[in-house]
């Protein structure tokens, strides 16, 4: 027994040695420890060690790529609570105008529809804080609101018709995030669904969506991902199977020590057939860029919009002892053809890949599809029709959509800075919700029926000048309608929901309505499938 209790020891010994020789610090790693005790030691003030531990390791990542980086505790959370599907909290969404919490939308079966709250309600103190009048921004607000699921907060409010304060005592709980904006039928078989994010339930909810479209008559699919950032790879996945048979690829990575990994289709979506658009534009990023190419490289759609971001880095999200977490570049991302999504950039220089952006801008890329141009060493062949698609960063789409600026003006970005549209909208559903309500019961008859009055249009003026937003009777004739389109469509989110607000701001939305007339047409469609007639040309 004793040589047995030796042995065993031995072999302990022997594998604990065997560990710690492969963590066994090196030179560089014990250069970086001796700065640090030497600054603790010797510099002439008081040093926080973990302050500049984490300066060190952040400015240490920014030398490898843009999309490297360290994250703090409260970084990790902030992280993570999109993609997770919920948080803990009481259920609202709101505007804070003017220094007041205006609730704009309540979770249906949250917490705080449980107790009585509305939209067009005003939070003024919460837990005994006052939080109205108080120059607090959203994220202070949050704070407060948020919390543990089962413990309580206490809100007194204002409410249109009360003259005094209403208070209510809320059970916190968990609220669900969503990932789908907008769902609704644009005409008797054309449906469109808009994905704002890849978290861990949007693929259900993509899902529940589509067979709901699907039972109201839908054929053929406009499918929304502008603007959308992105977020976790097997979601993307999950979704873009949806509309490939077989087990066609979707999409792989590999890395310097990451081995090729490849993710395919199955056989079990149910978008399979059908006519698809997907619209995309330059804010469309990772997942996004994964789902659009990999449909564009299998031609099951037409891609339209504008190049999107570019960002075809994958990151390992590596956690560290004290509960921070390094998000490590290990490979990159390959659409089925073999084009790279991430676009090009310079190691050390973030700040330059940051500003692309106003580079596609100051080029014209925004606007004239002439002024993109791609070798022809990133000219790739789609996997069916054989069109020439590119790549180089970023998906560029089928039909290329240029960025409108003619309406846009200083007086429109101002009235939007400082909240005068939304606040407007929320005074005049306030001030006539119940009238508004049973003269529209639904969307659609607000929106053939509804109109801005004078009336409104000079409460318009009055709160702009209330938020001392310098008129300009030029800039006002130049945006009128999209300020009027813009207002009726916020009203519409407050009187019904989210879709409401797509389904009239998507009126005016050049990239929707390209898409619409695309889809609509079949030869033009068919024509853009085989890499006919598109608009996006560009060989150097």
């Amino acid at each position: 027994m004793q040589k047995r209790i030796i042995s065993l020891v031995f072999v302990a010994i022997f594998f604990t040695c065997n560990i710690l020789a492969q963590f066994k610090p090196s030179p560089e790693g014990l250069k970086l420890e001796r700065t640090l005790q030497l600054v603790k030691g010797l510099y002439v003030d008081d040093v926080d060690s973990k302050v500049i531990t984490e300066a060190a390791i952040r400015a240490m990542l920014a030398e490898l790529d843009p999309h490297s980086s360290y994250l703090n505790e409260e970084e990790v959370r902030a992280m993570n609570e999109p993609l997770q599907g919920n948080f803990d909290g009481i259920g609202i969404s709101f505007n804070m105008l003017t220094d007041t919490l205006y609730v704009m939308e309540v979770v249906a079966g949250g917490p705080s529809q449980k107790v009585g709250i509305m939209p067009g309600d005003k939070f003024i103190m919460v837990n005994d804080t006052l939080i109205a009048g108080v120059k607090m921004n959203n994220q202070d607000v949050i704070r407060r609101l948020r919390g543990p699921k089962g413990t309580t907060v206490t809100v007194k409010l204002l409410r249109r018709g009360m003259s005094e304060l209403m208070e209510f005592r809320i059970v916190r709980d968990k609220i669900p995030i969503t990932s789908i904006d907008a769902a609704y039928m644009v005409t008797n078989d054309i449906g469109y669904i808009r994905l704002s994010r890849f978290g861990i339930t949007s693929a259900d909810e993509f899902k529940q969506a589509e067979r709901k479209l699907k039972s109201e008559g839908m054929k053929h699919l406009i499918l929304d991902l502008t603007d959308n950032g992105g977020g976790i790879l097997q979601t993307a996945n999950e979704i873009a199977d949806e509309f490939l048979d077989g087990s066609k690829l979707i999409v792989y990575t590999e890395g310097k020590n990451q081995p090729r990994y490849t993710m395919n289709a199955t056989s079990g979506g149910e978008l399979q057939t059908g006519k698809l658009v997907v619209l995309v534009n330059e804010a469309s990023a990772s997942a996004s860029e994964i789902l659009a190419g990999a449909l564009q490289d299998w031609d099951r759609g037409v891609v339209v919009g504008r190049r999107t971001f570019g960002k075809g880095l994958v990151q390992r999200q590596l956690p560290l002892p004290d509960g921070t977490m390094i998000r490590l570049t290990v490979a990159r991302y390959y659409t089925p053809s073999g084009r790279s999504i991430q676009k090009p950039y310079e190691i050390g220089k973030k700040d330059l890949y940051d500003q692309d952006f106003m580079n596609r801008y100051e080029h014209g890329e925004l606007f004239v599809a002439d002024s993109i141009q791609f070798p022809d060493s990133l000219k790739y062949k789609t996997l069916i029709n054989k069109r020439t698609v590119y790549g180089g960063g970023g998906i560029m789409p089928d039909y290329f959509v240029p960025m409108d600026t003619t309406r846009g003006t200083i007086l429109h970005a101002n009235l939007n800075a400082r909240g005068v549209i939304n606040r407007t909208a929320i005074i005049l559903v306030d001030n006539q919700r119940s009238t508004l309500l049973n003269r529209y019961p639904d969307v659609v008859q607000f929106n053939s029926g509804f109109q801005i009055s004078e009336e409104t249009e000079q409460r318009l003026r009055a709160v702009a000048e209330a938020e001392q937003v310098t008129w300009n009777e030029e800039e006002y004739s130049r945006s009128k309608a999209l300020i009027f389109l813009q207002l009726k469509a916020v009203m519409a989110r407050d009187l019904y929901d989210s879709s409401a607000f797509y389904r009239i701001i998507n009126e005016e939305n050049d990239i929707f309505t390209k898409g619409l007339q695309i889809i609509s047409d079949d030869q033009r469609y068919e024509e853009l499938l085989q890499g006919v007639g598109n608009n996006v040309a560009i060989e150097k």
